[in-house]
């Protein structure tokens, strides 16, 4: 089992640098597998939309509320760390153009020696996604197209470069290098609570990360992640499933059973506080009880 850990983005310290990279540091000593950071380009004052993950429809952070850009804050911790996997819980996918996108993520994940991986999500806020320039509701089709320029420009290529003709993405004989340090890429996960976030992960990503969905509803959307892959002539069984859970509240026992709904991976949620001894505290407890 794999234990990551996400930023403590509302705690607003993930713009600090001395307090990020002290804390990040710590989780890399302590032994979890990596560090996750949130996205949102941009925060409305003034929304419309409905959060999903919360019966009042609105989400917790502030919206003034430091939130660096995930990548940027990838890129940094890679120099503060050594070991410490880095990855994103989500970016908001429909938020990049997928040719600039491939060659962040190459950069970062060949200059941190492969420790990158991505989780994408296709965002729930309309008005940030249309702030970015990118069409709400074509979102799912648009990332569909996107996971496949990336895999594109990251494949070895001829002296010819590659070619891609879609319905959001044009070009011919691009060559974008460096590539990736991990063979294949940089895995891409698929976060998400819905159906076609399963088909999704089936077709074109490296595993899933459902989002607040437990029990039948789960095991549903494994499965279909699974069938889906297999449709897709993509092994099944090579897809990870990335479940949720709190620092201060995972323990052996729930670990087991989190791994008996098929987890690969626990992504927990740590206390957002901004006295950093505390926070490392409840990460070495974590980490003890978790026996890293």
């Amino acid at each position: 089992m794999k234990f990551a850990v996400i930023a403590p983005t509302a705690a607003g310290t993930t713009a600090d640098p001395d307090w990020i990279s002290a804390w990040a540091q710590h989780v890399e000593a302590c032994g979890f597998e990596s560090v996750v950071a949130v996205e949102h380009a941009v925060v409305m004052s003034r929304y419309s939309s409905v959060y999903p993950y919360d019966a009042s429809g609105k989400m917790e952070l502030a919206d003034d509320l430091d939130i660096p850009d995930p990548l940027d804050l990838m890129a940094f911790l890679a120099g503060q760390t050594t070991t410490l996997g880095l990855a994103t819980g989500v970016l908001v996918l429909p938020n990049h153009h997928p040719v600039v996108l491939a060659k962040r993520l190459a950069t970062i994940d060949r200059l941190s020696g492969g420790r990158l991986r991505i989780c994408v999500g296709m965002g729930w806020m309309r008005e940030e996604i249309e702030a970015c320039g990118a069409p709400f509701d074509a979102r799912g089709r648009r990332a569909d197209e996107q996971l496949q320029v990336l895999r594109k420009l990251w494949a070895n290529t001829s002296s010819e470069g590659v070619d891609h003709h879609g319905e959001f993405f044009d070009f011919a004989g691009a060559m974008s290098y460096p590539k990736p340090a991990q063979a294949g890429g940089v895995p891409l996960h698929v976060g998400g609570h819905s159906k076609a976030a399963a088909r999704r992960a089936g077709r074109y990503g490296d595993g899933l990360q459902p989002l607040g969905v437990a029990g039948e509803e789960l095991a549903a959307l494994v499965a279909l992640m699974r069938d889906e892959a297999e449709r897709a002539g993509r092994d099944p069984e090579a897809l990870e499933l990335s479940l949720g859970h709190l620092v201060t509240r995972i323990d052996q026992g729930r670990a087991e059973k989190l791994a008996a709904q098929g987890a690969d991976r626990i992504v927990l949620a740590a206390s957002n506080t901004s006295d950093l001894t505390q926070a490392c505290d409840e990460l070495s407890a974590c980490a003890e009880r978790l026996g890293l």
